[in-house]
């Protein structure tokens, strides 16, 4: 395997990478502006962005046999998830080993669930190239497998939005709208969206794309509208 400084890594990962692979898969595309001519790893998240997909499709089509195509879309779309990737990278600690542009080194780059989740993706790519599908398959349920059933990432599957305007109507609480403010450079924009129903404040939300930060601020406006209907209902009991 790889020396330092990638010995570490590659042991929690089990895979065993050349040293060029692993660099490419860990460098990111604001080190590469930085260095004109250094290579990213966005074509292997492109390409790790299928092998996770398909290793984590065809693995709940066999462990959920009588679960609809509806639920296992859910289930995939939770699992696959950027905060899921996330959490799965900041458990191998991968953040410390991504090349980064200075500016992104400014901005925490190395902890930004986005960077993370692409890396990991990039990591699940060159273990294709390098080692196969079995083994890049087997890389990705190692990860992924306890995930599948676990009711924290659900949760990151589910469709906040919807559910939070469905919720409101139910409610009668008035209009649900958005207010969306952008801070940072272009290559590293921070989103906070904050969540109006019936004109008043419900939840804020963050995140380095504008859906994401809406979906944040959803999700934390039905959880809390959802508790104060349960404590409600409790009490005229």
């Amino acid at each position: 395997m790889t020396s330092v400084p990638y010995g570490e890594l590659l042991e929690r990962l089990g895979v065993d990478l050349d040293a060029g692979t692993l660099q490419l898969a860990l460098t990111h595309r604001s080190y590469a502006h930085e260095h004109p001519g250094t290579p990213h790893n966005e074509r292997l998240e492109f390409l790790g962005d299928s092998v996770l997909g398909l290793a984590v499709t065809h693995e709940l089509y066999v462990r959920f046999p009588e679960e609809t195509e509806g639920s296992l879309a859910k289930r995939r779309a939770a699992v696959v998830s950027e905060r899921s990737l996330a959490r799965i990278a900041r458990s191998l600690d991968v953040g410390r080993h991504i090349r980064l542009g200075h500016g992104e080194e400014l901005n925490r780059g190395a902890e930004k669930d986005s960077i993370l989740s692409d890396t990991m993706e990039a990591l699940f790519g060159a273990t294709f190239m390098v080692c196969g599908p079995d083994i890049a398959r087997d890389l990705v349920l190692r990860f992924t497998a306890d995930l599948l059933d676990d009711a924290y990432v659900l949760g990151a599957g589910r469709d906040w939005k919807t559910e939070i305007q469905e919720l409101a109507a139910s409610l009668g609480i008035g209009e649900v709208r958005y207010e969306v403010t952008a801070t940072g450079p272009a290559h590293a924009r921070e989103y906070e969206s904050t969540i109006l129903i019936g004109g008043a404040v419900r939840g804020v939300g963050l995140g380095t794309a504008k859906k994401q930060a809406e979906r944040a601020a959803a999700e934390q406006a039905f959880h809390r509208l959802a508790e104060a209907a349960e404590t409600a209902r409790a009490a005229g009991a």
